[in-house]
């Protein structure tokens, strides 16, 4: 069962991958796909702390300190699960960093960024953000760098830990006062 579902996730990711040829193509697929990079998101959310007050600076710590323990599980359960990443050139940063692919952190990451502003109700953001979530999600299989599962497991995960934080906030605003 297993081993067939693992077959189907392999020729569902074949077929969206990107031909190497296709060079403007790569190229949207690889901004996109960067734009879910953590290493991007922080500093941009600490830089709104920074420079904003009121609920830009709350919000800004809440999306900062979700990413961070979004980060935590996907390394955890990464390290639990040890796919291996699908082969390719693209991505070396990734490969070299993080070998292993389930589930992805870019999906999971970006699902419950966007999920997180759909419910504090973040308006124009949360549209922006349901847009961004497929064009980064799938340009991470469509570069070769996921599968279609790690991808699919990843928006579950980034739903479950959206749904948490969003239902912590408030333990969250009293134990770390001086932050939001």
């Amino acid at each position: 069962m297993v081993g067939k579902l693992q077959e189907i996730d392999v020729s569902i990711s074949q077929k969206l991958l990107i031909d190497e040829k296709q060079k403007t193509l790569r190229f949207f697929a690889s901004l996109f796909a960067h734009s879910g990079d953590s290493w991007f998101i922080l500093p941009a959310l600490f830089i709104i702390w920074l420079a904003s007050d009121g609920l830009a600076h709350r919000y800004s710590a809440l999306f900062a300190g979700a990413v961070v323990v979004q980060a935590s599980f996907v390394i955890l359960i990464k390290q639990i699960i040890k796919r291996s990443r699908p082969e390719g050139r693209w991505g070396s940063v990734y490969r070299n960093s993080d070998p292993h692919s389930f589930p992805s952190g870019h999906a999971v990451r970006v699902a419950m960024i966007t999920l997180i502003a759909w419910g504090l109700d973040l308006s124009v953001l949360k549209w922006i953000f349901t847009i961004w979530v497929p064009l980064v999600s799938f340009s991470r299989v469509m570069l070769g760098v996921h599968y279609f599962l790690d991808v699919a497991a990843g928006w579950v995960l980034g739903f479950i830990l959206a749904g948490i934080v969003l239902n912590a906030q408030a333990f969250f605003y009293q134990l770390f006062p001086f932050i939001f």
